[in-house]
């Protein structure tokens, strides 16, 4: 299989599981693990899939980590459109998945909520529009900044997935009250296809303010972490050459 197939695969996966499980555990369980079991479901699932997919494509399965990386001059503009796209269908896949198995379930409710994100009245302490914008930007940014930073290359190797991990978790634990917790458009997008009409005339700020701030995330990553040699795997170097052969 070609490389650039392998990344794009593992851009697709990573995000359809994520979503899956990780969405999943609140939309199935979220009653009985409550919130903290929630936030550690996001930052195990994603800590599993770093080890699993990150030394084929990074695993990023997140638009906004992707935008950081763009900015922060680690991937092409190709390349990040591919992986936009791959994040996008995988997130589409993994609430379709989940929404199939919740309708097995009896007197499960899947429309309105159904691990969509929210404001107003969709929040759980009903934060304003403002408030969740910009709960949403600084999110983002401390998970963007941290990839970055932990990483210094495109892929997630050797111990880098552990503190990603740990900030999602933590990412969780605030932001669940407050919108949900959305920090990736591909994880908003596919629970809110689902949820109706309420979940996607808020999508777009759950689109816009994590891609702002994986921005605001690798324009201060610059400023914080002095230029280096970027490591950058073998697939990825493979997929670069053939961009440009």
């Amino acid at each position: 299989m070609k490389t650039e197939t392998r990344t794009i695969a593992a851009e697709f996966l990573g995000t359809l599981l994520l979503v899956f499980f990780a969405v999943g555990a609140a939309v199935l369980a979220g009653e009985y693990i409550t919130a903290i079991g929630i936030a550690l479901a996001f930052g195990f699932t994603l800590l599993a899939l770093a080890y699993a997919l990150g030394p084929i494509s990074g695993c990023h399965v997140n638009p906004a980590v992707t935008l950081g990386m763009l900015v922060a001059r680690r991937i092409t503009l190709r390349t990040a459109i591919e992986y936009w796209v791959a994040q996008l269908l995988g997130g589409i896949v993994g609430a379709a998945l989940l929404f199939l198995l919740a309708k097995q379930v009896p007197g499960l409710k899947t429309s309105g909520a159904f691990g969509s994100n929210g404001y107003g009245d969709r929040s759980a302490v009903h934060i304003n529009m403002g408030g969740a914008f910009l709960a949403e930007v600084v999110l983002t940014f401390l998970l963007v900044f941290v990839v970055l930073a932990v990483t210094h290359k495109v892929a997630v190797t050797g111990f880098d997935g552990l503190p990603i991990g740990l900030a999602l978790a933590t990412i969780h634990l605030i932001g669940i009250p407050l919108t949900g917790t959305s920090v990736n458009p591909a994880r908003s997008l596919g629970p809110a296809i689902f949820a109706g009409t309420a979940a996607l005339s808020q999508l777009w700020l759950f689109i816009l303010a994590p891609l702002v701030g994986g921005v605001l995330a690798a324009l201060a990553h610059r400023l914080t972490h002095p230029a280096v040699n970027v490591r950058v795997p073998e697939v990825v170097v493979a997929s670069v050459a053939t961009e440009e052969s």
